[in-house]
């Protein structure tokens, strides 16, 4: 297909599939001519993952390119590229106090140490969930409370996660899983969490009619 039909296939404006292939987030077509290339599905594809990481997992131009590349390579490393993909989602805070952020980063040591977590020690996610925790204390709460909760509930969501890695047969359609997993995986997750903590606040704090309508009965 030209570069027209891959646009109107993938629902991405021409300039910006020009703007993609200049910054290698898109593989060339096939020459037919000095300013003619033919494309395929593969194209399309690849588009829609790029478009994907962007608009829904916010990624820089750079980190996609970086983690695009391990995706073409002959034999890629499911469990390397997951680690790029999953750092570049996980935002860190600058500043604070630094005996509060020394305390937070011993606390996720132990945690990590209690729950037999492989994690390498410079691990951008480590650092990061120190740096929540101290943000916790600094103004005047205690994440301990949600500390343990929420990392049972991170270890059953992992297993799920790479569950959905794991189905794929090859490594090619694994990392492509990963990449995607955990982007909209991220999301998907926020939006799931949202909707259970208002269905438990309504449990909890009670309703009224006039903010919430109740599903009907089927």
């Amino acid at each position: 297909m030209r570069i027209a039909e891959l646009s109107q296939k993938a629902g991405v404006p021409v300039p910006t599939i020009k703007y993609y292939l200049r910054e290698g987030l898109l593989p060339s077509g096939e020459l037919t001519s000095p300013n003619q290339a033919r494309y395929d599905d593969r194209h399309v594809q690849r588009l829609r993952l790029v478009r994907v990481l962007l608009d829904v997992g916010r990624l820089p131009i750079a980190t996609i390119r970086d983690l695009l590349t391990k995706l073409d390579e002959p034999d890629p490393d499911v469990h390397e590229v997951l680690g790029k993909a999953l750092p570049a989602t996980v935002g860190t805070r600058e500043g604070g106090d630094p005996a509060v952020l020394t305390a937070a980063h011993d606390r996720v040591s132990a945690l990590i140490a209690q729950r037999g977590w492989l994690l390498s020690d410079d691990a951008r996610t480590r650092h990061a969930a120190a740096e929540v925790i101290a943000a916790f204390q600094q103004v005047g709460a205690d994440a301990e409370y949600l500390l343990e909760h929420y990392a049972d509930a991170a270890e059953r969501i992992a297993v799920h996660d790479l569950g959905f890695v794991a189905r794929e047969s090859d490594n090619e359609s694994k990392v492509h899983a990963a990449v995607v997993g955990a982007v909209l995986g991220n999301s998907l997750l926020a939006a799931l969490r949202r909707m259970a903590q208002e269905h438990e606040s309504a449990k909890m704090f009670g309703i009224r009619e006039d903010n919430c309508q109740a599903a009907e009965a089927d």
